[in-house]
């Protein structure tokens, strides 16, 4: 059985580009959710990665988007 890490990614964008990073993240393979939030955070997205690994790569990518200020992100735990 293959372990599966999920996390959740949290992120403040640059005022107005909510939607622009919103579609760039949904194209990543291992995203699988991508959600335009009101309030502290302006994106959500949820990460199904196959290693913490790729969790490192896939969240250094979302890091280095032009639209994103900050990041933030939570693994789960089964």
């Amino acid at each position: 059985m293959v372990e599966v890490v999920t996390a959740y990614v949290v992120a403040t964008v640059k005022r107005g580009m909510e939607h622009a990073a919103a579609q760039k993240i949904k194209k990543m393979s291992e995203v699988t959710e991508v959600l335009v939030t009101y309030g502290l955070y302006d994106i959500v997205v949820r990460v199904e990665a196959k290693s913490l690994g790729q969790l490192d790569k896939i969240v250094t990518d979302i890091r280095q988007m032009t639209e994103i200020k900050q990041t933030s992100t939570l693994v789960g735990s089964q």
